[in-house]
């Protein structure tokens, strides 16, 4: 059914930005609106908003339902030309906004017939929305982060002497619905000794060793909102000092950012405080991406901790911390949690342990 509270956040942020209707056309925004989910493939899908004004859901009759969710219908079959269906809709007086996923193909010729003053991106003012997440997404993100958590312990006990990384990760999804999961976030990440200096490693046909670094980063779908999280661990024996060294430095920059996290800090801070640990450590070039991206309905949403992010801190906010050390050839170890902005700190959902530990 319609969410009514988010809706509004929505239309007033895109009040904000000078426009007066928006075409909605990602699924996951479409969804979190209204509560219907709808893939349509190569076909149209839009819910046009607007204030003091019922939504309406553009949809074809492939995907048809009868239940209320609050929005009037416009029908369509694959047969149909659907521009005129939408252009009867829109004022052309008006600024319209439209999303960063509207296709060109249905872009360009609806505004070839002059369906609106101007086009906006209007994106941010649904992003924004989405990255404050209600009690209900927040109950949700927990539950997900939870069912990892346990998931994360079932798949270090897969690994065993000769096995390989693909052997690990084909039987990850059976074990997260086993857990309650419907699905994976994104394809796990199971990568054995110098294959995880690639941070987005896909796990192949490399054989474990003995002494090597397991790096699983893992996520998991569970009513619909996505977890992520990465540990490290080591095979058989302990590394020596200097990757003990590194792993320690991780450690302390995933902590100590977690640790100054609370409402109104600048998103480039937490950034600063990891990468400024690892560079004192001598390691600030290994450490070769942005601290951390937003989450929920998808495993990257709008929004990252990173240098270039001068926005604040807001209660709501989900995000990743994931600082990394990767030695091309050699070794990589990156440790990740997920974390929620509370009124007076934040909540870190992963309790998976994070000390040094070896397999066997």
């Amino acid at each position: 059914m319609l969410n009514q509270e988010r809706l509004n956040c929505v239309l007033n942020r895109l009040n904000e930005i000078g426009a007066e209707e928006m075409l909605v056309t990602e699924p996951r925004a479409i969804f979190w609106l209204t509560g219907k989910w709808v893939f349509p493939g190569e076909r149209f899908l839009a819910l046009l908003i607007r204030k003091n004004e019922q939504p309406v859901l553009f949809i074809n009759r492939l995907f048809w339902f009868d239940e209320e969710i609050g929005v009037r219908k416009v029908w369509f079959s694959d047969t149909d030309d659907v521009l005129p269906l939408v252009r009867k809709e829109l004022d052309p007086e008006k600024v319209l906004g439209v999303d960063k996923t509207m296709e060109s193909r249905f872009l360009l010729p609806l505004l070839e017939t002059g369906a609106a003053k101007k086009v906006v991106n209007s994106s941010i003012a649904v992003d924004e929305a989405r990255a404050v997440k209600d009690l209900e997404e927040q109950a949700k993100m927990r539950e997900s982060s939870r069912i990892n958590d346990l998931a994360m312990e079932a798949f270090r006990k897969l690994v065993h002497e000769g096995v390989t990384e693909l052997e690990i990760s084909d039987q990850t999804l059976k074990i997260y619905k086993s857990l309650g999961a419907s699905g994976y976030s994104f394809d796990p990440i199971v990568s054995f000794g110098a294959n995880a200096a690639d941070p987005h490693h896909m796990p192949d046909e490399t054989v474990l060793k003995e002494g090597d670094c397991v790096l699983f980063d893992i996520g998991c779908v569970v009513n619909d909102y996505c977890s992520d999280m990465t540990r490290t661990f080591y095979w058989k024996k302990e590394p020596d000092e200097r990757v003990k060294r590194i792993y320690e430095l991780v450690r302390q920059a995933n902590e100590q950012a977690e640790e100054m996290l609370k409402p109104g800090i600048p998103l480039c801070d937490v950034d600063a405080k990891a990468r400024d640990l690892i560079t004192a450590g001598g390691y600030g070039p290994q450490f070769n991406h942005r601290l951390g991206h937003f989450i929920g309905l998808a495993d990257h949403e709008y929004g990252d901790v990173s240098s270039a992010n001068h926005n604040l801190t807001k209660t709501g906010n989900f995000f990743s911390i994931e600082p990394g050390i990767y030695l091309a050839g050699d070794t990589g170890v990156r440790i990740e949690d997920l974390v929620l902005i509370t009124e007076n700190g934040h909540e870190v959902l992963n309790h998976y342990p994070k000390e040094l530990t070896i397999l066997d």
